[in-house]
């Protein structure tokens, strides 16, 4: 995996994780990347400085600045934002996910948004059958600490 940062076209900035090197180009050109803050499609790489980590073993305490920390709370903020918005407006199927997701793409199912638990392998699975899914990022409300 390589983690590359993103600018969008209004000037937002913003991290994403890819495959390989040319995942980034292929997902961007077929519009797959977008901009979290505005939904833009024209993304590009931002300029960023390599990070290298200690050599071998050693490991330093590392301090986060106030910037990675804002980052962060935001990032924290927008992915509970986004399951707030799917609990509140899609329906839940739990284990059933899968099965349901298969009717929906099949037309035996009313389309409609759904979310629920699968596993690696199910998710997988729907993958390669041409049916789209993706992580709700968070965690649920009922397993919060």
């Amino acid at each position: 995996m390589i983690l590359y940062q993103l600018l969008c076209d209004d000037g937002h900035e913003f991290e994403g994780w890819f495959r390989n090197s040319g995942a980034f180009d292929d997902q961007a050109g077929a519009g797959e990347v977008m901009c979290p803050h505005c939904g833009s499609g024209e993304v590009s790489k931002a300029l960023m400085a390599p990070h290298i980590g200690p050599k071998g073993n050693a490991r330093k305490a590392r301090s986060d600045g106030p910037r990675e920390t804002s980052q962060r709370q935001q990032m924290v903020r927008m992915a509970s934002e986004i399951r707030d918005h799917v609990e509140k407006n899609f329906d839940y199927v739990g284990d059933e996910f899968a099965s349901e997701a298969r009717r929906i793409h099949d037309g035996d199912a009313q389309e409609r948004g759904i979310y629920g638990e699968a596993s690696v392998e199910e998710t997988k699975a729907l993958t390669e059958e041409g049916i789209e899914v993706a992580p709700l990022p968070g965690m649920p409300k009922n397993k919060v600490n």
